[in-house]
């Protein structure tokens, strides 16, 4: 059982926010700012006492919950991939494609639209039918990113969407995406960066009965990926962390809105600090490695 509460999640970003201060980022006045901020918080009735209990649930049963919303507007970390996903895939010849952790079919439709041969692979039923609806001239399998039903030496490309930070271990499916590839094939992977992450942002759904429950996220740093793929063949040939650059509106009041909205309701009644912790870290990393050996 994961508890959360507001307050601890404000003193949090009050204290990162010093701490970036204590490092000689803010001033005096900002320090003490925060300081009366914390007292402020302290103090306000509407905080006291407000917890959320939510369980962990597998990626399969809260993709049932998600695939239902996934593709709606208001994923705001699509705009920060996308561009860098498709400057690295818009180069890249036709060839057969596959689309790794597909979800609802999002790149499926992308690399079908630019002449690649697409092959779509989730571990979730329900994000797999929105898929092949998106993309019907695709194929798609229900199957485990490290058992993949598909012979060696198979696709040209792979790419792998905003799911290695589900995996507690990102070897065995970098090692299996290498069998896959053929020599000279590419892998581009984005996914959630570890900093972020750090910041409690697991994906939070609710239970068929209507009960709060997080998705298991694990914080994956650069030098996890390096260890996967080098000794596979791999080499880099991009890697991007687009920092977030968002103005934080501040709140008219401490509502904090409902838990579904956690953190992001939160953040207006910390502007400042917030905008200390959460402008300076990347929203995501982007990788895109190539095979040149076995």
């Amino acid at each position: 059982m994961i508890s959360q509460n507001p307050l601890a999640y404000l003193l949090g970003l009050e204290g990162v926010a010093l701490l970036r201060a204590f490092a000689g980022e803010y001033d005096r006045e900002f320090c003490e700012a925060r300081i009366d901020e914390i007292r402020r918080l302290l103090d306000s009735p509407s905080l006291d006492g407000e917890w959320v209990a939510a369980n962990q649930v597998g990626t399969v049963e809260g993709y049932r919950v998600w695939s239902r919303t996934y593709d709606r507007p208001g994923n705001g970390l699509f705009g920060y991939e996308e561009p860098i996903m498709h400057a690295i895939l818009d180069p890249l010849p036709p060839g057969v494609a596959l689309d790794a952790a597909c979800g609802t079919g999002r790149y499926a439709e992308y690399l079908a639209a630019r002449g690649h041969r697409v092959i779509g692979v989730d571990g979730s039923v329900d994000m797999l039918d929105h898929a092949r609806a998106r993309v019907p001239q695709a194929e798609f399998h229900h199957a485990e990113l490290h058992r993949l039903p598909l012979p060696d030496d198979h696709v040209d490309l792979v790419v792998c969407a905003l799911a290695f930070s589900h995996l507690p271990d990102l070897r065995p499916v970098i090692s299996e995406f290498a069998r896959l590839l053929r020599p000279g094939g590419h892998l581009v992977i984005s996914d959630v960066h570890y900093e972020q992450v750090s910041l409690s942002l697991p994906p939070r759904v609710r239970t068929s009965d209507g009960r709060p429950a997080l998705l298991p996220t694990y914080r994956h740093r650069a030098s996890d990926y390096l260890t996967a793929a080098l000794p596979l063949g791999f080499q880099v040939r991009r890697c991007d962390e687009p920092r977030r650059n968002e103005p934080i509106q501040p709140a008219d009041d401490l509502t904090t809105g409902p838990w579904d909205d956690w953190p992001w309701t939160l953040l207006g009644i910390v502007p400042a600090a917030a905008a200390a912790v959460w402008n300076s870290v990347p929203a995501l990393i982007v990788w895109q490695f190539q095979l040149t050996d076995r």
